[in-house]
């Protein structure tokens, strides 16, 4: 079993939401579950979409998956910027930290997992997305952007840290595309002490308060000693995930 740590509520009892996607941002698959996820903010949608992930791609990349993320939501009807947050010095401009602030949904795209997580770790720019989070706000991450929010993910060597909203657990997206033969190493290298939570392509795991829910096309798989329990649309089994509530 392990443990959630990333519900915030304001002053005026607003949930924060952590969504998971095990791929397939910014694409038409996905209008749906994004739409679900801005019709649950409190007051219009301001996106910000965070490229960070595919900063060593050169700046093609980074265009592309800034410029999709922008065409996506906006053809959503959410007033959406994205922010070339794409290295230590720019996760550490006060100014572009600033606009992530003000938004009340932030999106994490794919790319390195790794690179992610220390462009991000101890900068301005996180500690804004945290500031979305506490102030009633979305979080969602994507493949990389996903994987950075469980505890531990699984790199080349080894184990790396995440930001440990899901305490007790590893995300591994694109879950229904990796072999069994690749996926049993990693379940055994996770031991008693972590979960391995896989979710599918065109796939969202929400955290919504105490809630949890699967939204899209496919599953999330919750795998935990000899214990595997796959979830299709709708709510996980109440325990499953147990919040931990932020004071």
């Amino acid at each position: 079993m392990f443990h959630a740590a990333g519900i915030y509520a304001d002053a005026g009892g607003r949930i924060s939401m952590l969504a998971l996607v095990g791929s397939g941002e910014y694409l038409p698959a996905m209008e749906a579950v994004d739409r679900a996820l801005l019709a649950r903010l409190d007051g219009p949608a301001r996106v910000v979409c965070l490229p960070t992930a595919a900063g060593t791609e050169g700046a093609e990349r980074i265009n592309y998956w800034s410029a999709l993320g922008v065409e996506h939501f906006t053809r959503l009807g959410a007033a959406t910027e994205a922010v070339a947050v794409v290295d230590r010095a720019s996760a550490h401009d006060a100014a572009l930290a600033e606009r992530i602030r003000q938004a009340n949904f932030v999106y994490l795209s794919g790319g390195k997992p790794d690179y992610l997580y220390q462009t991000l770790a101890g900068s301005p720019a996180w500690a804004a997305i945290e500031t979305v989070l506490a102030e009633g706000g979305v979080v969602a991450g994507c493949s990389a952007g996903a994987m950075i929010m469980g505890e531990k993910f699984f790199g080349f060597p080894g184990w790396k840290s995440g930001f440990g909203f899901l305490r007790g657990a590893t995300i591994v997206p694109h879950f229904e595309e990796i072999p069994e033969a690749m996926l049993q190493p990693i379940r055994l290298l996770a031991g008693r002490k972590l979960a391995l939570v896989g979710i599918e392509g065109n796939t969202c795991l929400v955290q919504d308060g105490a809630r949890y829910e699967v939204l899209g096309s496919g599953g999330v798989t919750v795998w935990q000693g000899r214990r595997k329990v796959r979830y299709g649309v709708g709510a996980l089994d109440a325990g499953i995930l147990p919040p931990h509530h932020e004071s």
